[in-house]
This record gives structure tokens, C-alpha cells and sequence, in this order.
């Protein structure tokens, strides 16, 4: 917890270490006094599930496509006690501007902030991980995606003291392991976050390759705005496209399961130059074959 605070430049009172981001999700649907909950989608789908599980009523603002997917801090009902929101947000890689997401803050409301893809954007613009001048903010952050130790379990949430507090008291005993804890401090150190900032300034030019390649597609709306380490496109009959790229040897996320998407979105990871330009000589032969 040390480690953590020291790197956001935090006291670790306000650190809580958790088996990954998704524990995180369970503890706030549990813990916190919940009333009208608001999610904003599209986004990962974990949130909502912890919180519908634990018996809340969920409220969906989606963001809509014509709009890049961009926050509209407006469109959150002013009722609403939690508000969640992922920066960069999985699946639509849109970058949401720090200031439009601390507007969302207000006295009486959680904000909650998954910054699970965060540290793939170069010198995280946009974080919000070390601010406490924003009232009710929570911030998660995932060690398992950079440093690909999904299977450890390790993250983070960094809020103020007493919502630290509420959440550990819901927590189960000894619920981060020994090597997952050696992980989180490994991942701190000055060299860590040097070697996550080139892979992040890496993942810049390999997205820049991707895109350029999908333009070349007539048939491939791509939501240019991305800023993570994955990006989103529309194909008509992208599940059928997606079908044809599994026998090619590529497997491609799909996009009906995210609220706010459909049959026809996708999410594709960034990849090395070679590996991309295998992937669009085979999407090339999935859309003509789909179209076929």
C-alpha cells in the first residue's frame, strides 16, 4: 500500500489493494450505501453485474456512436449517488477529458473511475488517480493488463480514507495473495513505470499502423477518437466476419454483449506491426468472403 500511495503521491490511508479490479466492483456494490446507481455505457460489464447482484437498480446513460462515444457530463441525472465511468473505456478506447469527468462530482455522490487501461496512454493526460480535490472520487486501477498478471489478481482502489475503510470492512480476509502483493510493489518502482510508459508510447505507433491499415476499408467505420490498447469498429455483419477471422487464425472481440453496441461492432487489440498486417490481409478475405 506504501508502494502505491508513493507512486500516486497519495498518503496510504487512501489505498486499498484488492484481487484485481473486478474485487473492487464487488466491494463498492456491497459496501457503500447505494440508492440510484448510474453506470455509463458502453463500457466493461463487470460493474453493473456486481452491482445488479447485490440487489441495485441500475440506471444506464449510454453515450451514442454519433458522438465518438464522448462524455456528456449533462447526461447523467443529477439524482444519481454512484456514478461509474472507465477512462480510457473498454471497448470504445475514447479518452475522456480529466475535467468533463471530475464534473460529474458532487456532494452526496461516489464517482468511480476505472483507470484499468490508464497507464497504456503516455504520461496519463487525463488521470485522475492522484487528485483529491474531487468530492466522492474513487479510482481503480488493474496491474494485470500492462504487465499481462490477469491469473494473479492483483489492482487497486484509491479513494478517501472513509470509503477505504467501508470497502476493507466488506472485504474477505487475506484476499491478495503473497506474489500478487511482491507484483504490486515490483510494478511501483521507478524502472516499472519507466518500462510501462515506452510500452504505452509503443502501443501509440502500433494503434497509428492499425488505423491507417482499417481506413483502407470502405466497409469499416472505425471510432477514431482511440486511445487505449484496443480499438473499436463497425462492420456490417461483424459477427459473421468475426466467424470467418477465427478460421483465419484471429480472434476478434465481440461487440453485442457491451449495452450501447450491437451485431455489427468489434473491438480489436493492438498488436505488433507484423502480427497487425497478417490480421488485415485476413480481414481483407472475412469482409469479401462475408460480402460474397
Amino acid at each position: 500500500r506504501a508502494a502505491v500511495a508513493a507512486r500516486h503521491g497519495l498518503p496510504v490511508e487512501r489505498v486499498l489493494l484488492t484481487a484485481g479490479a473486478a474485487e473492487a466492483f464487488v466491494l463498492l456494490a456491497r459496501a457503500l450505501p447505494v440508492h440510484r446507481p448510474v453506470v455509463i455505457h458502453p463500457q466493461f460489464t463487470e460493474p453493473e453485474a456486481a452491482l445488479r447482484d447485490a440487489g441495485h437498480q441500475v440506471r444506464r446513460v449510454l453515450l451514442p456512436a454519433r458522438d465518438g462515444f464522448r462524455l456528456d457530463p449533462e447526461s447523467v441525472p443529477d439524482e444519481a449517488d454512484l456514478v461509474i465511468i472507465g477512462n480510457p473505456t473498454n471497448p470504445t478506447s475514447v479518452l475522456h477529458p480529466a475535467e468533463a469527468i471530475a464534473r460529474l462530482a458532487r456532494p452526496g455522490r461516489t464517482l468511480v473511475v476505472d483507470e484499468a487501461f490508464m497507464d497504456a496512454v503516455p504520461g496519463e493526460p487525463e488521470g485522475l488517480a492522484g487528485r483529491t480535490d474531487v468530492p466522492g472520487l474513487v479510482v481503480l486501477r488493474s496491474l494485470t493488463k500492462t504487465w499481462g498478471l490477469a491469473g494473479l489478481r492483483i489492482g487497486y482502489v484509491l479513494a478517501e480514507p472513509g470509503t477505504v475503510t467501508a470497502l476493507e470492512r466488506a472485504q474477505p480476509l487475506w484476499p491478495v495473495s503473497t506474489p500478487a502483493l511482491a507484483a504490486a510493489a515490483a510494478c511501483m518502482e521507478p524502472a516499472a513505470l519507466a518500462e510501462a510508459e515506452r510500452a504505452a508510447l509503443k502501443i501509440e505507433v502500433e494503434r497509428a499502423h492499425l488505423l491507417a491499415g482499417l481506413a483502407e476499408f470502405d466497409e469499416v467505420l472505425t471510432v477514431e477518437a482511440a486511445r487505449g490498447p484496443f480499438v473499436l469498429v463497425r462492420i456490417e455483419r461483424a459477427d459473421a466476419v468475426r466467424a470467418r477471422l477465427r478460421t483465419l487464425g484471429f480472434a476478434a472481440r465481440r461487440g453485442d454483449t457491451f449495452p450501447g453496441l450491437g451485431r455489427n461492432w468489434l473491438r480489436l487489440a493492438v498488436r505488433d506491426r507484423a502480427t497487425t498486417n497478417r490480421f488485415l490481409q485476413a480481414l481483407d478475405q472475412a469482409v469479401t468472403a462475408v460480402g460474397a
